[in-house]
This record gives C-alpha cells, structure tokens and sequence, in this order.
C-alpha cells in the first residue's frame, strides 16, 4: 500500500526525542525521506537508526550559518523539501520577577527566533518550487498564557504570529504554512512542569475534558496530515490538539 508522504522529502527540527522523533518516524513510515536534526546527538543517531529514511544531522537552530549549512545539505542529497517541520524548542518555568534576562533570551533564541530562521531559508526554497507544507509547532501556551511562564508563552505567541505572516508571504508561490498547538503531551518537556515535577500531573489531567495526557504520535498524525496532500487547501490555520483543554468544561 502507498504510504501518504511517498516521494516526498521532509526536514525536522528538534527531532532527536519526543514529538520531533515521533513525526519522524511516522514520516518515515509512510514513505518520505527524513533529515531530522538537533543539538542531542546521541538520541538523534538512535532516532535516525530505529527507521529506514531517517538521516540525523547536528544542528543548532540560533546558528543562521547552520541553517545555511543544512539547508544546502538537504538539497545536495535529495534536490527538495516538500515538508518543513519548525519543532525545535525548550521549555523554561519562573515567575515574571524571577525570570532573568539570560533565560528570557535563550528561550527566545531557540523557541522564536529559530522558527524565523527556518522559515527564512526553508521557506524560499519552497516558493521556488512552487510548493511546500510549513509545520510550526506553536503550544496552548500560544493560545492563551499562563503563570511561570513568561518567556515560554511570548516565544509560542510569536510562532503563531509568524505562521501567519509566512502564509500570506509564500501563499502566491504554492507553500502552505500552518500552526500546531499542542497540550499535554507525554514527552521529556512534560516532566519539566512544576506541577509534574511536583507529582501532581493528576491536577492537570482534571483540566482536560478528554481526561489524559496524549502521545507524541498523535500530534504526529496532525503534522502527517498537514505535510500531506490531504491538507492541500488548508493554509494559515491554527490546529489545537489538547483534549479540549483550551475549552474547559
């Protein structure tokens, strides 16, 4: 049976561990060929070998000299990028007063202005083809904000915010960009919440409708979507997958 991403070629930020490696994967399964990068070299060379299609590549996202590196690279060996994921990004918990200059801007360095970066080299490459699906992977935290986490929710507001900028720039030339909100999802940032460091993730599971956490891989069936043709007229939308958290009761 053909797989939903046959013949196509996708980069993956962040792709090492959790959400990143689940879209790889499952991307992979269906039949694209992957690069996926990140700073974690181990679990990205142990994430590339667990499928065929999966290459790994060490990769900082504030680094524009290595977006220009890796972006060249992609097209040396396969001529193409069809599907973009933004996924890269860290997660950093304080209250406003507490939160030092250093912190805010290694957040923003990763979370804002690495997603800018990849939709500036990645983007036009696309529009010179004349098609392309933009993944950004935003958060709840860009839908609506939350204590202790400034910094995190100003860098996830600004991806939503830079989704739609880059649809209605690429638009024209056939490139698609769309934004993912993700809730709760079970993966190594989930355990940095102070309420899960604290063992009490039961109180956030009361505040998802759904009643419970979900799995890196169903986020990867809505980036699948969004990279596939399936989603071919769907372009600047915010995609919330949270259980209804964001809803409430």
């Amino acid at each position: 049976m053909p797989g939903r991403l046959d013949g196509k070629v996708a980069l993956i930020t962040g792709g090492a561990r959790g959400q990143g490696a689940a879209e790889a994967q499952l991307f992979a399964d269906e039949g694209a060929s992957v690069v996926i990068t990140d700073v974690l070299d181990t679990d990205g060379e142990a994430t590339a070998a667990s499928r065929d299609g999966i290459r790994y590549r060490h990769h900082d996202v504030t680094s524009e000299d290595e977006w220009i590196s890796v972006v060249a690279d992609v097209l040396e060996d396969f001529g193409k990028i069809d599907a973009f994921i933004n996924n890269a990004g860290i997660y950093r918990s304080a209250p406003i007063a507490s939160t030092d200059l250093a912190l805010y801007r290694q957040v923003i360095d990763i979370n804002q202005i690495g997603v800018f970066l990849g939709l500036k080299h990645v983007g036009p490459v696309m529009a010179a083809a004349g098609s392309g699906s933009i993944i950004n992977i935003s958060s709840i935290a860009g839908i609506r904000g939350g204590a202790g986490s400034i910094a995190y929710t100003a860098s996830k507001w600004a991806v939503r915010g830079m989704t739609k900028a880059a649809m209605s720039e690429f638009a024209p030339s056939g490139v698609r960009c769309n934004s993912i909100h993700p809730g709760l999802i079970e993966t190594p940032m989930l355990h940095q919440l102070p309420a899960v460091e604290q063992g009490n993730t039961d109180q956030l599971v009361r505040r998802i409708p759904y009643g419970r956490i979900a799995e890196a891989a169903e986020v990867a069936k809505l980036a699948l979507f969004l990279a596939s043709d399936d989603s071919e007229y769907m372009n600047g939308v915010e995609f919330i997958i949270d259980g209804g958290m964001t809803q409430g009761f």
